[in-house]
């Protein structure tokens, strides 16, 4: 049986059905589909379109097959092109004649669009916790690091000393800003297509708002077409877990270099780490290359999708059964990045004394240098200039002659002198970064305490969230809308 057999008959092409399933991946829509679909009975309840003895029939279709489903029973038939379709046939042989009821004033459009509407904003609140979780294990790790420090880079090359927690935090802030995108998305998805039907709605008594409010949305559509023809939030889902994505790598790639044995800042633990099956002495950072790996797939998941909706006219089209399989992957993938690469960083060990004696390198001075004569009246081009000038002549006498002789020159400047040569001590420059936001020791602890208040404030947000996802009773008539 299909639900167009009335106009089409009942015998479909199997390479028809071959190609439009999609079963074998939405199944994972049931529980959203469920709930909407008792929203949705209860609404009609009070259209007085069904009787209350119908709607608790209906309902009571509807949690058989959430048993069978979460047992494992339930039978799906041949004919099930979808989880929509295998739960209303069911509904219907468990309640046959009320059964026949519970697509009443709804088309699969607006059904499609608001269970995945219901699951991206569960999904989406979970990926943002464990991003969250993360950022948390980043935290400890820059309390733990204390006083450590390291070359700051830029261009690969050596800058300036930053603290190491200054470094984990800067990680730790792009995170955050991956958290607040997500949540704004999930904020602007929060609205409710049920009603819509295919796309002009209905001349039947529905209650849009009052579904919506049921089903823990903020409002209910303004425009039908737009209603059922609307993946924007798929898209900015998408987005948000692709430069996620791209954050995780930027990350993932530190630690791959770190790790090296030319490197040697990090030492990565044996649960987090693999080996080789030619090479014995291996230790491979395979976790985070895999998260590096993985931004591209996620890219192409967002520029994929995108070019599935450049060319669509309203209101509903079958290629929008593509915005589930980018989707799903997407979060699939960053959950598991996520989670691995918190244990990573939970795990992994800091080798403080190699980043300490990479930092002590007199050039990394030289901007400490440029700013004391600043302080003393000289403009700064004209300091960057001179300093410039001393580190060009002590590089000319070769590395291992650097320190001595830029001391040397240092020293004997007119504008420097025997006073300046404290800048060359070990860890003093990472101590003078007293800006705010900076990198020195007093600004990193103000800077931890705030991301400490930003977590926080997050969790607050999220456990918000949440609450839209706890399934309640039904709501008046008049809903949010």
């Amino acid at each position: 049986m299909t639900l167009w057999e009335g106009r089409l008959g009942s015998d479909q092409a199997r390479a028809l059905m071959e190609l439009s399933e999609s079963l074998s991946f939405d199944r994972r829509l049931a529980p959203d589909d469920l709930r909407a679909s008792r929203a949705h009975v209860r609404g009609l309840e009070r259209g007085g379109i069904i009787t209350s003895d119908e709607t608790a029939e209906i309902i009571q279709a509807l949690d058989q097959v959430e048993r069978e489903l979460g047992e494992g029973s339930f039978a799906f038939a041949e004919g099930d092109e979808d989880i929509h379709t295998a739960v209303e046939r069911r509904v219907s042989e468990i309640a046959p004649v009320t059964g026949a009821k519970l697509h009443t004033g709804r088309s699969r459009n607006d059904q499609v669009a608001t269970d995945l509407r219901l699951f991206t904003r569960r999904e989406l609140s979970s990926v943002a916790g464990l991003v969250i979780d993360l950022s948390e294990a980043l935290l400890v790790q820059a309390q733990k690091a204390g006083g450590a420090y390291l070359p700051g880079y830029t261009h690969l090359q050596r800058a300036q000393c930053v603290l190491l927690s200054h470094h984990l935090l800067a990680h730790g802030w792009a995170l955050s800003r991956d958290v607040d995108r997500i949540i704004h998305t999930v904020v602007r998805l929060n609205v409710s297509p049920l009603g819509a039907g295919a796309l002009a709605g209905s001349s039947l008594p529905l209650d849009p708002e009052g579904v919506a409010c049921e089903l823990g949305f903020e409002s209910c559509f303004e425009n039908s077409m737009d209603a059922v023809g609307d993946r924007d939030f798929v898209a900015e889902a998408l987005f948000d877990l692709a430069l996620l994505g791209v954050h995780l790598s930027r990350f993932a790639e530190e630690i791959v270099i770190w790790s090296t044995q030319e490197v040697g800042f990090i030492s990565i633990a044996d649960a987090y780490a693999t080996g080789s099956s030619m090479l014995p002495q291996k230790k491979n950072p395979d976790i985070a290359e895999l998260v590096r790996g993985k931004a591209g797939r996620l890219i192409g998941d967002l520029t994929g999708f995108l070019a599935t909706l450049k060319g669509l006219p309203l209101a509903y089209n079958r290629d929008l059964q593509e915005d589930k399989d980018p989707l799903f992957d997407s979060l699939d993938n960053m959950r598991r990045e996520l989670v691995a690469l918190k244990g990573l960083i939970e795990t992994a060990t800091f080798q403080l004394d190699r980043m300490r004696d990479a930092a002590h390198d007199e050039g990394s001075a030289a901007t400490d240098l440029a700013e004391l004569l600043v302080s003393n009246g000289v403009p700064f081009r004209e300091a960057h200039r001179v300093v410039g000038s001393l580190v060009r002549q002590a590089a000319a006498q070769g590395r291992s002659l650097f320190p001595e002789v830029f001391a040397e020159l240092v020293s004997a400047h007119p504008l420097l002198g025997p006073e300046a040569l404290q800048l060359l001590d070990p860890g003093v420059g990472v101590t003078r970064r007293t800006s705010p936001g900076a990198a020195g020791p007093v600004a990193v602890a103000r800077q931890m305490e705030r991301f400490r208040e930003r977590l926080d404030v997050d969790r607050n947000r999220l456990e918000t969230l949440a609450a839209l996802d706890v399934e309640v009773g039904a709501c008046g008539g008049s809903g949010r809308g």
